[in-house]
């Protein structure tokens, strides 16, 4: 195919010019130039390549910088960096050459942008690693972020050029990360095209389904429409309100939801569309302004009480500013209708571009922007999380919708959907957090877990002999709280595995074994553990004993007697095809969580127990202890759905079991039997309970322990108190 240099040319440059028509209004002296500069070495290192379409791949950058301009509203040097974005990357052009170039700034955005470039695959950890290098770099400055976003959606509008499984993996990127942040950036119109577009690569049938039912039912619902808003127009033309009002479809994309979600068809979903009031308010009036224009409205429409949405007295935490309520409309069909100043409308659906008209709110935003950064920095500050489990958490923060929550002086902290009082905690300060005993909500008495609701007024109990729990983690859903107490864990476990050290050393002489850092390597290896740390955490618990390290020695002259487990972990495939086929056994452990097994209630296992799996119809795999109540049942009856079950050696995490305890009652006996429990054997008690009788005592203990050894030393320490005539370990605690 011929190729016309000179069109191309004097298309490029057209292209170039239509870029500084767009970002013209806020060139500062000098910018022009630079523009200039970065436009030419951009078109010199990137002449020879093409795009997939066959275009000169300089259309590209071009493209996105003027995104950038236009869309976002983003400055020069955003610009440079956007025309600039994929030389580092594709060319010769080093980031020491654009230092030198263009200076230190442009050169870290555009390191930024090379490291973000492909990073977001859903299965590498990899991946997720360079994903938090990325954020690192957007921490820093967020302009990294928004012309990614300009980036993405340049190719998300050219995907057809690319090969069907690009387009897929592509498209499905762009919904999992890329449409997410640029809503939570507050560009509304970018994440709905994001969103449609993706939708259209990953599930075209169900795209062009929705769309063509828009196009046939736009005649119907123009006239739906007209009917709904002529009386509202009348009233407000003569309360002399200068407004816009119109009805919006609803995207794509959010249709499709809505009919996924709700299981209901096309023809069913009401609100396919909102009614917009802009007003052109000044800024002082315009709270005030669009309460009147509600006013109106429900003196019009009968408003359904439970979906009114004050955005304006708190706006979201990516600004966004509006008052929705939904209305009963003609023809008894409800209509959501939004309310909103010019401003505010502009914010919302081009954040970032309208900072430069309204110079008195973009401080605010910024604010807030600067609010969610340094939640990002927070989350980033954890150095050893698991890259995958990052993303996890980030994402959970960055869809969740928001709630407010006050704090006994008023002030009002902003929380993901779905956050606890221990959440709240360690949102105010990590030391709160680590402290909490319970909260007051609304002044009534509240525990950890209690999930907040927007309005609430909460008071954090705290105790200075509080220290963070295993199952806190279960109680919380930020990212800087899960974090925090991990982090917690880890230095508690440090200190209990520093006392362990000193225990084992001890042991160690007593066997007369030389207690050396390759003799505790090697008992780590006999004992099938990971680190030393974990070998001197259980040491601490007492679930180290003589006897093991007796056998050790044995074992350490003739070590081919007893060949250790391989501690390399297999893929979770190989696990579950262990779980069902060839030696028929189920695996039990902290790393098999994804074969989604449940510890069944009935019996309580704990490791150490002789246990097999139980396939239940809903429910995954259940685990039972062999001498369970329901055992024989189920091993007679479904043989077919039982699979042996062992329990892995790799980490300590707690269990709930339940002991009984039967004695005398003597003065002071409670006391003497926590204390074992709390200080000798670092255990966490849940519940306790103790009736006397006549002069004797039962009592009833649910502990969390680690293993049956551990259960065996904490009975046999209970056993020693004095007044105390038997201890048995129970299977469930009996109401």
């Amino acid at each position: 195919m011929q190729i016309d240099v000179a069109a191309e040319r004097k298309e490029i440059l057209a292209r170039y010019r239509a870029l500084i028509k767009a970002c013209k209004r806020r060139l500062e002296k000098g910018d022009k130039e630079m523009i200039r500069k970065a436009f030419e070495v951009a078109v010199e290192y990137h002449k020879e390549m093409r795009r997939k379409s066959g275009e000169p791949y300089i259309y590209h950058p071009i493209a996105v910088a003027t995104i950038c301009a236009e869309e976002i509203g983003l400055g020069a040097t955003a610009i440079v960096c956007a025309l600039l974005h994929d030389t580092v990357e594709d060319t010769d052009l080093t980031l020491d050459d654009i230092k030198g170039l263009f200076g230190p700034k442009i050169a870290q955005i555009i390191d930024g942008l090379t490291k973000i470039s492909g990073v977001i695959d859903n299965t590498a950890s990899i991946q997720a690693e360079n994903f938090r290098k990325v954020l690192l770099t957007m921490a820093e400055d967020v302009r990294v972020i928004l012309i990614k976003l300009a980036d993405r959606l340049h190719n998300m509008r050219t995907l057809e050029h690319m090969k069907r499984d690009k387009q897929v993996k592509i498209a499905s990127e762009t919904l999992y990360m890329y449409a997410p942040l640029a809503h939570r950036l507050g560009l509304n119109t970018i994440k709905t095209e994001l969103e449609d577009l993706g939708l259209k690569y990953t599930d075209e049938h169900s795209y062009l389904e929705i769309a063509n039912k828009l196009i046939e039912t736009e005649p119907e619902r123009k006239k739906f429409i007209q009917k709904f808003i002529e009386p509202l127009k009348e009233i407000l033309q003569e309360q002399g309100f200068n407004f816009k009002i119109y009805g919006r479809p609803k995207s794509i994309f959010s249709i499709f939801n809505k009919i996924k979600n709700k299981g209901v068809p096309f023809e069913e979903i009401y609100d396919l569309f909102a009614i917009r009031i802009v007003i052109d308010a000044p800024l002082e009036q315009e709270k005030s302004d669009c309460w009147k224009v509600y006013s109106i409205i429900t003196d019009f429409y009968h408003p359904s009480p439970e979906r009114l949405r004050d955005w304006i007295s708190t706006p979201k935490s990516n600004s966004y500013e509006s008052l929705h309520t939904t209305v009963m409309g003609p023809e008894g069909k409800w209509v959501e209708v939004q309310i909103r100043s010019l401003r505010m409308d502009e914010l919302a659906e081009k954040g970032y571009a309208a900072h430069w008209k309204y110079k008195e709110s973009a401080a605010e935003k910024e604010n807030k922007l600067e609010e969610w950064l340094k939640k990002i920095r927070e989350m980033l500050d954890n150095p050893d999380a698991n890259a995958l489990e990052f993303i996890d958490d980030f994402k959970l923060n960055l869809f969740s919708d928001e709630i407010f929550v006050f704090t006994p002086k008023g002030d009002m902290k902003t929380l993901p959907s779905g956050a606890t009082a221990l959440d709240f905690a360690f949102d105010i300060h990590t030391k709160i957090g680590e402290q909490c005993i319970g909260a007051k909500v609304n002044h009534k008495l509240v525990p950890l877990s209690y999930e907040l609701k927007s309005g609430d007024q909460a008071e954090i109990l705290t105790s200075g002999k509080q220290t963070p729990k295993e199952d806190w983690l279960h109680y919380v859903i930020t990212a800087r709280a899960k974090s925090k107490i991990k982090n917690a864990l880890k230095e508690q476990r440090k200190k209990v595995a520093d006392t362990g050290r000193e225990i084992l050393e001890k042991k160690f002489y007593k066997s007369k074994v030389d207690f050396t850092l390759q003799n505790v390597k090697d008992f780590c290896k006999y004992l099938k553990l990971p680190t030393s740390q974990e070998l001197f955490y259980r040491a601490a618990l007492g679930n180290v004993d003589v006897k093991e390290i007796k056998e050790f020695i044995k074992w350490k002259e003739n070590p081919k007697k007893i060949v250790p487990r391989k501690t390399d972990s297999q893929k979770i495939e190989q696990l579950v095809t262990n779980a069902r086929g060839g030696n028929d056994m189920l695996v039990i452990g902290d790393d098999m969580q994804e074969l989604d097994y449940k510890l069944s209630p009935c019996c309580n296992p704990i490791p150490g127990d002789d246990v097999f799996g139980f396939v239940t119809v809903s429910e995954g795999i259940k685990i039972h202890r062999v001498n369970c109540p329901n055992a024989i049942k189920l091993l007679s009856n479904y043989a077919y759905r039982v699979v042996k079950a062992k329990w892995m050696n790799e980490h300590l995490i707690s269990f709930l079991a339940g002991i009984k305890i039967i004695g005398s009652d003597e003065l002071g006996i409670v006391n003497n039997l926590t204390k074992v429990i709390s200080n000798e054997n670092n255990i966490n008690m849940r519940s306790i309970t103790f009736d006397t009788d006549d002069g004797l005592f039962e009592g009833t203990i649910m502990v969390y322990v680690h293993d049956t050894k551990h259960l065996n030393h904490l009975i046999d320490n209970l056993k020693k108190v004095k007044g105390v005539n038997g201890v048995v370990r129970i299977d469930e605690k009996k109401n």
